[in-house]
Order: C-alpha cells, then structure tokens, then sequence
C-alpha cells in the first residue's frame, strides 16, 4: 500500500500472468505488501460477429483473466495476513449487455461472474471483494464508441472524479456492487424480473441505433 501521497508508474501486461506477477512485484518492492488491487485494465474490441478471434482472445486475457491472475497471486497471502480486498472495474456491460459490442459484454460479465466466485469462497477469511459497474464515462473509450456513446451517456456521463469520489464512498464499506450510476441498479433487477421484456426494450435501442447510423451514412 502507496502511503504519504505517493504513487510510482510502471508498464506492464495485464493480459499475462507473467505480466501480473512483474506488476504485483513492482508495488510490493517499492511500498510493501499489497492491502489492495484495484484491478482497471480493460479493452474494447470489435463490433457485431464481425469481432475477430483476436479481438476475442485479447478481451478475455485482459477483461476476465488478468483478474484470476492477481487473484492467484493475492488471495493466499491475504489469507495468511487476515484480509485484503479485491476491487474489479467491471462494466454495468457485466450486468446488462453492450450493445454491438459482444466481445466488451461477454467478457465483463466473466469478470463480475469470477469476483462474485471470489467473494462466495473467500468472504468469510476476511477477503472483500467489490465489482465496480459503471455506464458511460468521459475517457477515450466513450468517445471511440460511435454509435454506443449516445446510449452510454443516455442517463449521465460521468467524469473520471465522479467515478473516483463513488468508489471512494464503497470503500469504506464491503457492497458488492459499486453502481456509480444508480440507475442501473433498477435495471439489473428489470432484467432480472422479466428478462424477455428487458431483451425486446434492449432489441428496440439497437434498431434505433441502427436507424441513426443509416441516417448519418445517407
């Protein structure tokens, strides 16, 4: 754990377990043992079944695998010490769906699927894990998402310092779930409710956003 304000930056491969493990040495050689992960690394490939094999593989060693990884490498010794937390940024994707995007969803519900594992098997020895599962926020991600960006901002996109100050809120409890934007509380349990309804409101969204595109292509 970083004390006095201080913080290092270093490169580093999430999408490996070689590269989580360099990362995780890096912090535990210049601060000490590790209280904490926040695991934030996270990418968005392809559109539609256009998405290829590569865009597949690479979202799943990023957005699923390099959270086992860590996992792998912290628990045991959290375990050991008494207690750690675990925080992944997850997607409100991982709880709903993204639009044309199927590698981003699939893959962010893989991530909140292993953190809700990893919450079930190691809660009671003192692990805290956290999903956080935002919708849109101001970052190059949001702004590269063409037709998505509208419906990603449909309630409010956040600025990075929203989303740091809702974590920062979580943290002083143990919730599984972080919803930045509360709404999506509400729609986590619509889809839960009537999940065949949800899908028809989520098919009439993607025929609009398929309206908007041939309209700016004309």
């Amino acid at each position: 754990t970083a004390t006095g304000g201080t913080a290092l930056g270093a490169p580093g491969d999430a999408a490996s377990q070689t590269g989580v493990d360099a990362l995780i040495e890096t912090a535990a050689l210049a601060f000490g043992p590790i209280d904490a992960w926040f695991a934030n690394a996270g990418v968005d490939r392809g559109r539609g079944l256009a998405a290829s094999d590569a865009d597949w593989d690479l979202s799943w060693n990023v957005n699923v695998l390099a959270h086992v990884h860590a996992a792998r490498r912290l628990v045991p010794g959290w375990i050991e010490r008494g207690g750690g937390r675990f925080v992944v940024t997850a997607s409100a994707a991982g709880l709903l769906t993204m639009l044309e995007a199927p590698a981003y969803s699939v893959t962010k519900h893989g991530a909140v699927a292993f953190a809700e594992w990893l919450s079930a098997t190691y809660r009671h020895r003192g692990v805290v894990v956290q999903a956080i599962c935002p919708q849109g926020v101001q970052t190059r991600m949001l702004d590269d998402s063409g037709p998505l960006k509208e419906l990603l901002s449909h309630d409010v996109a956040l600025t990075v310092d929203d989303l740091t100050a809702a974590v920062e809120r979580a943290l002083t409890g143990d919730d599984f779930l972080i919803l930045p934007h509360t709404e999506v509380a509400g729609y986590y349990a619509a889809r839960a409710a009537d999940t065949g309804r949800w899908l028809t409101g989520m098919n009439k969204i993607q025929q609009r956003m398929e309206t908007l595109t041939e309209e700016d292509e004309q």
